[in-house]
């Protein structure tokens, strides 16, 4: 049984790269793909951002001379390339899919608007939302938040390389304590970057609950659908 009927789905574009260090890795990607084809065959409805870190990351791009509106809309176009990517895997898969893009780029992408996304899922298909938000200054972590309030999703599942929310960095410090469960208002209290602050306050005025774990561990996001504690649940 799944325990999410609907569902948006974060990932990083940093863990496209695999051990290739760079760009898109073949085999992460069918991995990714593989994992949401078995939640699609348990009837879960899915829409995905994924960032675009793996090509152009416009803050970082910021600190070494671009200007900081072209950097970032460098930063949305990569992440419609992963987008591409991600729809050419799960349709070799057989899953059907379709790219909504923030900012108008027919053929390449539909022009995301909530009615569509949600006719889209509730006919079958996994919906992979690009262009962040299609404004500057908006990374794709408070993306993910705008569309998973704007689609009635149950939960935001944030597919990262680190299984949980600790109390500090786990690959810096040793000493790092899991949580298991945490509020919102904990993480502010305490510093904690599992992702931006304005996607924090969003999730949490929204009642969006966001679900941390570990998406690079092939069958990690079923055992997430189906309940298993293998991440951290974090909620108001």
């Amino acid at each position: 049984m799944a325990r999410f009927k609907r569902i948006l789905l974060k990932l990083s574009g940093e863990s496209l790269m695999g051990k290739q260090g760079h760009g898109i890795d073949p085999e992460r990607l069918a991995d990714y793909a593989k994992q949401v084809k078995e939640i699609h065959e348990m009837g879960v409805q899915i829409g995905i951002v994924i960032g675009g870190g793996n090509i152009f990351r416009g803050l970082s791009g910021a600190t070494k001379g671009f200007d900081r509106v072209k950097g970032d809309q460098m930063g949305m176009l990569a992440t419609v390339i992963n987008a591409l990517a991600l729809s050419s895997a799960l349709t070799t898969e057989g899953v059907a899919n379709k790219v909504l893009t923030a900012i108008r780029m027919e053929p390449i992408g539909e022009f995301y608007s909530k009615w569509k996304a949600i006719e889209e899922m509730e006919a079958g298909k996994v919906c992979i939302f690009s262009g962040g938000t299609g404004q500057p200054y908006f990374t794709t972590d408070t993306g993910s938040s705008l569309r998973g309030v704007e689609i009635e999703a149950d939960v935001m599942l944030k597919g990262t390389r680190v299984d949980g929310i600790y109390t500090a960095d786990p690959e810096k410090d040793p000493t790092a304590v899991k949580f298991d469960d945490i509020t919102y208002d904990e993480i502010l209290e305490r510093g904690l970057k599992i992702m931006d602050l304005s996607a924090v306050v969003m999730c949490n005025d929204n009642n969006l609950p966001i679900y941390v774990f570990n998406m690079d561990v092939v069958g990690n996001l079923k055992k997430v659908i189906e309940g298993e504690p293998i991440g951290t649940y974090v909620h108001s």
